[in-house]
């Protein structure tokens, strides 16, 4: 890895992708990730031309969502669209069935490094012009918890709403209330994949709402003790 120009890491081993040829992550191809059925054989590419590595969607169905190491880039990368690798650290987040998937890329002389500003909260959790109870919260780290969990990069199964609501203590009907709310929230400022056609709330929300909030760091394993907190509470 430390001679090379681009490495992936996922699940704690390295690849090194040649410039001459394309490649290829999916259920096949140089970096197998999984069997999993609803998983493209071939899904997403790294290749290198016109002097830049380039990641791109060749899939037809699924997403991912790509960011820098800092979240304060994120892209949510569509079936046939690419973009470039520019920061030394990119993390690429997506979701096959039940089962959610992240490595990172590393690239040794990076064109662009992110800078974000600090600044101290009070109160309610802001994240960006976005503001939320800490019930709303809660349903963000529910979700998110099996990767909050875990070390490294690799895959988690996302909790069904059901499940995330027996961790909270919370009937089914109001953790879907909080839901929606959550989800108009992040809609409202931007943040695609949240919404199906005709404006109605898209049946993968939850996995589209993860990978939001891993990659922008909305959320981080410091929230954890929150689940505990929240446990059959309401913030309204």
């Amino acid at each position: 890895m430390a001679g090379s120009e681009l490495s992936i890491d996922f699940c704690g081993e390295w690849y090194e992708p040649a410039k001459t040829e394309a490649f290829n992550i999916g259920r096949e191809g140089d970096l197998e990730v999984d069997d999993n059925p609803y998983l493209h054989r071939k899904f997403l590419q790294i290749a290198h031309y016109d002097g830049i590595w380039w990641l791109s969607n060749v899939g037809s169905i699924l997403s991912a969502t790509v960011a820098d190491a800092g979240g304060g880039m994120q892209a949510w990368l569509a079936p046939g669209a690419r973009i470039p690798l520019v920061f030394g650290q990119t993390n690429v987040v997506f979701t096959a069935g039940p089962t959610t998937y992240d490595f990172s890329v590393h690239l040794k002389s990076p064109s662009f490094k992110y800078q974000s500003n600090e600044f101290d909260a009070v109160g309610d959790t802001t994240i960006g012009p976005v503001v939320f109870t800490d019930s709303q919260k809660a349903i963000i780290v529910a979700l998110a918890e099996p990767m909050l969990r875990r070390e490294g990069t690799g895959f988690a199964a996302i909790p069904s709403s059901a499940e995330a609501a027996r961790k909270l203590g919370w009937a089914l009907t109001r953790f879907n209330r909080k839901l929606d709310n959550v989800c108009d929230k992040l809609d409202r400022v931007g943040v695609v994949g949240l919404r199906g056609g005709g404006g109605k709330l898209a049946t993968n929300r939850r996995a589209r709402l993860v990978e939001h909030a891993i990659t922008s760091h909305l959320v981080t394993p410091d929230d954890l003790p929150l689940l505990e907190t929240m446990k059959g509470l309401d913030d309204a």
